[in-house]
């Protein structure tokens, strides 16, 4: 009888583990997946709220997160084989499909669908019109990047001309252009946050107008793989977009607090209630994708916007660069 016990014992033990190996990708066995992000922002809340609430653990995902710092690096880690899988802007699946590439990064999920900047006036202003930018010093972004291309197809949407109805400042680097208009330079200003609600609450400056409002849908921020790990690792980018997907439906669901809580760990040195605040802009002009799934009509916009600044180096058809199979497997 002892005999049988322990061999029902075994059998139920086996069962056991087959069922929990069943019920995520990868089993008891964590599949790596290598991800490169441009840089770390509270734009990106629904992937770290993925991280923290160990929704890539329930798929079985051991995440190896590492900040490159810019979109070249970005990019260069992606193709060298430094990373399986790169957060960055888009436009840069475009640059290289345009060099010929034999083996092209491909976005398969959306993260963020607007611009992530704001433009902040140094004065208080008791009303704003886009006018009111004409004759200023605007401090815009860096030449080429997506803030400065949305930033002037938001001027021209507005009858400014960039280029000649006001004086634009552009060789600033990117990390110093905070501490250039706190210093004084500018009428006007493009930052990301958390920088612009930090201005505000300190009083060196005022949110008077969101790019990402006046832009419209585009796909800013996206997880992008090389052709050649989509169909080599295809069940693997499923199993991390359901994850990321149920990430971005946690994030439009909870409230700011609970999502500030989520993510602050993320930022050192920044207090949860900047994180909030934060969160709470981004999520009330529909920042955050709440799908995976990338738009043809934002890809059109994203080209619309590139080509208007003279950047877009030729036209790329949506089914060229966007795999749509992953997200929709986890859609349905």
């Amino acid at each position: 009888m002892k005999l049988v016990k322990k061999a029902f014992l075994l059998l139920l033990s086996l069962v056991l583990i087959v069922a929990i190996s069943a019920c995520s990708f990868g089993g008891s066995n964590k599949e790596t997946i290598r991800v490169s992000e441009v840089t770390r922002s509270i734009f990106y809340a629904p992937f770290y709220v993925a991280i923290s609430q160990g929704f890539f653990e329930d798929e079985g995902i051991d995440l190896e997160l590492t900040t490159t710092w810019g979109g070249d690096n970005t990019m260069t880690s992606l193709l060298s084989g430094g990373a399986d899988v790169a957060l960055v802007g888009a436009e840069t699946t475009i640059y290289v499909y345009a060099q010929q590439a034999t083996d092209p990064p491909i976005n398969f999920a959306q993260l963020t669908q607007t611009d992530g900047t704001f433009l902040v006036s140094r004065d208080q202003l008791d009303s704003f019109e886009w006018d009111d930018l004409k004759g200023s010093t605007f401090l815009g972004q860096r030449t080429g990047g997506m803030p400065q291309m949305v930033g002037e197809h938001v001027l021209k949407q507005h009858g400014i001309n960039p280029h000649s109805d006001l004086n634009l400042i552009q060789n600033i680097d990117f990390g110093n252009i905070p501490s250039a208009f706190a210093s004084g330079t500018g009428d006007y200003v493009q930052l990301f946050e958390p920088q612009a609600s930090l201005f505000e609450n300190e009083g060196i400056g005022h949110i008077v107008a969101s790019f990402g409002t006046e832009s419209g849908n585009v796909p800013y921020t996206v997880f992008m793989a090389k052709q050649s790990y989509i169909e080599k690792e295809e069940e693997k980018l499923i199993a991390f977009t359901r994850a990321l997907t149920k990430a971005q439906l946690w994030v439009d669901e909870q409230p700011v607090d609970v999502v500030a809580e989520a993510i602050v760990d993320f930022f050192e040195d920044t207090d949860v209630e900047l994180v909030a605040q934060v969160v709470d802009r981004y999520k009330s002009q529909g920042s955050y994708a709440t799908s995976p799934l990338l738009q043809p009509e934002a890809w059109e916009n994203l080209q619309l916007i590139m080509d208007e600044a003279g950047e877009l180096p030729q036209q790329v058809d949506y089914t060229e660069l966007v795999n749509t199979s992953i997200a929709e497997s986890v859609l349905k």
